[in-house]
């Protein structure tokens, strides 16, 4: 039997009451699914739905083959080993008791033919760039685009019928990217996966559009679907004028309709008050006028309505996607003010590193995964302490976590505001929150229950208020969770935003649209390098 995903009627909703799932229909066969939607359409929840980390509050979901899955918000127990992860420790254990002379039955079922599991996984491991990591290292000792690799390699060496995927490429390095990317082209099976990485949604066979709590399927590629799009809403904007201009001659119709009728009032009360005619033929006219202009009346007016609804109709298929407004605070760095100075400063684990930032230079930091990047913004903030030299930072900064970790989970995203901000108003809060789209309920949901795109909003919501406002910015992985208006909303933003600004980032595309002044490698040492 071939491998599948099947919801049936699925419903879904938190434990406030917020319906995400009614009546919720899918089927999604073999091969490569690319889930796409606005943050908090559910997509994330309904991956969650299927692997079963959720529970229905009504209809079924069934899922046929072996199942594999990626959170988006990857956790590992710093304290377990990568064989641990990789789930070869019985495996790892019986091979050595069989080296060993021990003969015991349950050593060869528990290894069956996987006597070159380690190298095979070794193989697996090198190719995701993870060739330095040893089976009994810890977890704790990998950066966190390390850990999504590590969980990428123990899917990919289970090999399970339905694979999900969330967010694959958050964190990785561009090339980790690539390996996932040629991974993604050759699976077998069924492959599901939701990303705003626009080159990992290239690779796959259809594109399925979460949109009010239902899912329209679209074959091929994003840039197909674009397409797709693209010419569907130039139908319905014809629609639209179509619709428009039919109301208008509808209201015309009906305006001369009413206006034959009063003319015909008129003339049979003439009629009547000069009593040309019998009463009685008179009052029969009349009452023949009378129906017959209802009649025509009521013809116009349901034309009229038919017409509203035709135009509601077609209003309603256009799309007015809401999109965040990022309003950055008005801070002015003069030239050649220093905002950073890092005098022979060892990070922990890393190089010994110079950098001076003045003005209002904005930095594209880059490197691989485990380089050091995350551990460089934590000194510069003071979360982590440098190993050895001086960290000066002379201006207000803010500083926005690859992890989004800054809030308290148990607060609302309104409680988060106003504690970092104690002196603005309640509405000055609602006000920035909605500009990011958490509007009312959302605004009072604690933050530990927010999709990953609404959890990023509310912290960049917080950091925008903090007081003072901050002249320097370091940013470490910001289009992670954000659908692709919002990232565009957000490089906008950036492009106006007069401060300094460090942003760490595996996203190209991304830095090149904020005017990066300066790139920057961090690896053995930090180096300047050319634009990439």
């Amino acid at each position: 039997m071939s491998s599948s995903i099947v919801c049936s009627d699925l419903g879904f909703a938190w434990p406030d009451g917020e319906v995400v799932f009614d009546r919720f229909n899918m089927v999604i066969s073999e091969g490569r699914t690319g889930l796409i939607g606005v943050n908090g359409s559910g997509k994330s929840t309904l991956l969650r739905l299927i692997a079963g980390e959720l529970e229905p509050t009504g209809g079924s979901i069934s899922v046929t083959g072996e199942l594999g899955y990626l959170p988006q918000n990857l956790v590992l127990a710093s304290e377990r080993r990568v064989d641990e992860v990789l789930g070869l420790v019985e495996i790892r254990a019986a091979i050595a008791a069989v080296e060993r002379g021990d003969v015991d039955e349950r050593h060869f079922a528990t290894v069956g033919d996987q006597w070159d599991i380690e190298e095979r996984t070794r193989a697996t491991l090198d190719q995701l760039g993870l060739a330095h990591v040893t089976l009994d290292k810890r977890v704790g000792e990998l950066s966190g685009g390390e850990q999504v690799l590590l969980d990428l390699a123990a899917q990919f060496l289970r090999q399970p019928d339905v694979l999900l995927l969330d967010e694959p490429t958050n964190n990785l390095d561009l090339r980790a990217r690539r390996l996932v990317y040629e991974s993604v082209r050759s699976w077998q099976g069924v492959l599901v996966i939701v990303s705003h990485d626009r080159e990992i949604l290239q690779q796959v066979d259809q594109i399925g559009e979460l949109r009010s709590g239902s899912v329209t399927f679209y074959g091929g590629n994003l840039d197909d679907y674009e397409e797709a799009v693209a010419a569907e809403q130039e139908a319905v904007e014809r629609m639209v004028r179509v619709a428009e201009s039919d109301l208008k001659r509808q209201k015309r119709d009906l305006i001369g309709a009413r206006t034959k009728l009063d003319r015909r009032v008129r003339y049979g009360q003439k009629q009547w008050d000069t009593k040309r005619e019998p009463k009685v033929r008179m009052r029969k006219r009349q009452e023949d006028a009378e129906i017959a202009a209802g009649k025509h009346r009521a013809m116009h007016i349901e034309k009229l309505e038919q017409a509203k609804d035709r135009l509601k109709k077609a209003e309603e298929a256009v799309r007015d996607d809401d999109e965040i407004r990022i309003d950055l605070p008005e801070t002015s760095v003069p030239s050649g003010k220093e905002v950073l100075n890092l005098s022979d400063v060892e990070i922990r684990n890393g190089p010994k590193i110079v950098l001076d930032l003045r003005g209002p230079e904005r930095i594209a930091l880059v490197g691989s995964n485990g380089s050091g990047k995350t551990t460089l913004l934590q000194t510069i903030v003071g979360v982590i302490q440098p190993r050895s030299g001086t960290v000066k930072v002379p201006v207000p900064v803010r500083w926005l976590p690859q992890r989004l970790d800054v809030l308290d989970d148990a607060l609302s995203a309104a409680q988060n505001v106003a504690r970092a901000a104690p002196s603005a108003s309640n509405n000055a809060i609602r006000a920035q929150l909605a500009r990011f789209l958490l509007r009312g309920s959302r605004a009072d949901q604690p933050v530990g229950t927010l999709s990953g795109g609404e959890r990023f909003r509310a912290t960049l919501a917080t950091l925008l208020l903090t007081e003072p406002a901050p002249q320097l910015l370091l940013l470490d992985e910001p289009t992670n969770n954000l659908d692709m208006a919002s990232v565009r909303q957000l490089a906008q933003s950036l492009e106006s935003y007069s401060g300094a600004l460090i942003v760490a980032s595996h996203d190209v595309p991304f830095l090149r649209t904020i005017g990066v002044t300066r790139w920057v490698r961090l690896g053995s040492e930090l180096e300047d390098i050319d634009p990439l």
